[in-house]
């Protein structure tokens, strides 16, 4: 079931979905969050540093697994998602280092790497809250649009509409991997609760697919309307092609 917050724009919907979050560490101080990068979830993060600068959130017992990383990029590559959490959150909280968790993409064997990883998710006891975003091709994670639901954590060869979208955040589409190492859809359903932020009038077509359109593994996001518990924060200009 898919519960829709619609907001004003993307300072409220990154209010509201700091808020989940805020709420998920208040309530279980030792819970697991599942991580997501990208341009859309920026401003959530940046409203739980401002709630731990206030005093209000502590992250000393949280424990999280972050989505995906690109395959080739060293930990200091200002494009890794690595860099970005740590620029973007772990370094301006209270976090445990020994308690982040990103896959590794600087090893080479894939096969052992998402391996390894998957059996971490497992070890942490799976994941309590779990961040989304939306590509604009429906894809979770790097989960692209495919024949089937890839389970568990893979490697991934990244489709040209991803990469055009990511060719932004580096000097040119030359320096954008091909590859990355993803949660897997079936690793993502495990969550217990999932929380997916959306924002712009450019997503507008994907939400209405991925959301009220039939599941499919050529939608990747539409095989959340299975899970038993997830929110959609999503502005005006996102949800203007749904008629709710």
């Amino acid at each position: 079931m898919i519960r829709i917050i619609k907001t004003e724009d993307y300072n409220e919907m990154s209010r509201k979905a700091a808020n989940i979050i805020a709420a998920q560490v208040i309530s279980k101080p030792n819970c697991v969050l599942g991580l997501a990068t990208g341009s859309t979830p920026i401003g959530t993060y940046k409203r739980l540093v401002e709630m731990y600068e206030a005093g209000d959130l502590d992250f000393s017992g949280v424990k999280t697994a972050n989505l995906d990383e690109y395959k080739g990029l060293t930990r200091d590559n200002d494009q890794s998602y690595y860099f970005f959490m740590h620029d973007n959150l772990f370094n301006h909280v209270n976090i445990d280092p020994e308690n982040t968790n990103i896959p590794d993409g600087t090893k080479e064997d894939a096969e052992k790497e998402c391996a390894a990883y998957e059996e971490l998710i497992k070890e942490l006891g799976g994941v309590d809250l779990q961040l989304l975003g939306l590509g604009h091709n429906g894809h979770i994670g790097f989960n692209e649009p495919a024949d089937d639901f890839p389970v568990a954590t893979h490697c991934v060869d990244l489709q040209e509409s991803t990469i055009e979208a990511n060719k932004r955040f580096f000097a040119s589409i030359d320096d954008v991997p091909r590859k990355a190492y993803t949660m897997g859809i079936g690793t993502i359903m495990n969550a217990d609760k999932i929380l997916i932020l959306v924002s712009g009038e450019d997503k507008a077509d994907i939400v209405a697919k991925a959301f009220f359109g039939p599941v499919t593994p050529q939608v990747p996001a539409s095989v959340l309307q299975l899970h038993k518990n997830v929110t959609l924060i999503a502005d005006a200009a996102a949800l203007s092609k749904v008629n709710k």
